[in-house]
């Protein structure tokens, strides 16, 4: 008798640990993959003011494309070309282009052209404006990005030449 109780406690132990299991991998899913469900019809795309801290939002419309590594890259190239030129805002140095953006996970990788390393007049203080601008776009809740790292026509940098804002790793909101 008592080795009967015995099985069915190891059965119903088994049963609930399978249960367990699944709804954990259901969980697992669902936020892995509500990110992408969430893309509206337009993204938040910030920039920061000229004061060099300060972020504002401004809402872009998305094209038809809305799988989050399509919605990505739209959002940091909308970032990189800044806000209509009437606003003041601190911007990328000319020329810089998005080249790739990769979404793995939680992370999003962005390939920026050459011409980010650029000299900039206000050194430190712009570095560290655009990259807040470009974080702050691509981690957003609606991508489902949580940081962000940064390659310069394809190579993974320490810094940019002035050498102000650490690159070789990943970036986040706490990061500014």
């Amino acid at each position: 008798m008592r080795e009967r109780s015995y099985s069915k406690m190891r059965t119903s132990r088994a049963l609930v640990l399978t249960v367990l299991f699944v709804v954990a991998i259901g969980a697992a899913w669902w936020f892995t993959h509500r990110a992408s469900s969430t893309v509206g019809d337009t993204i938040t795309v910030y920039y920061t003011k000229a004061d060099g801290t300060t972020l504002a939002p401004w809402q872009v419309t998305l094209g038809p494309a809305r799988d989050r590594a399509s919605v990505a890259f739209y959002a940091a190239t909308q970032t990189v070309a800044g806000p209509p030129s009437n606003i003041e805002a601190v911007r990328f140095p000319p020329g810089t282009r998005v080249r790739a953006v990769d979404v793995t996970d939680a992370i999003a990788d962005v390939d920026l052209s050459r011409e980010v390393a650029g000299s900039s007049p206000e050194g430190s203080f712009a570095e560290a404006a655009e990259f807040k601008a470009l974080v702050w776009t691509l981690t957003q809740p609606a991508l489902g990005v949580t940081s962000v790292k940064v390659r310069v026509d394809g190579v993974r940098v320490a810094t940019l030449p002035g050498g102000h804002l650490e690159l070789d790793g990943p970036l986040t909101r706490s990061s500014f």
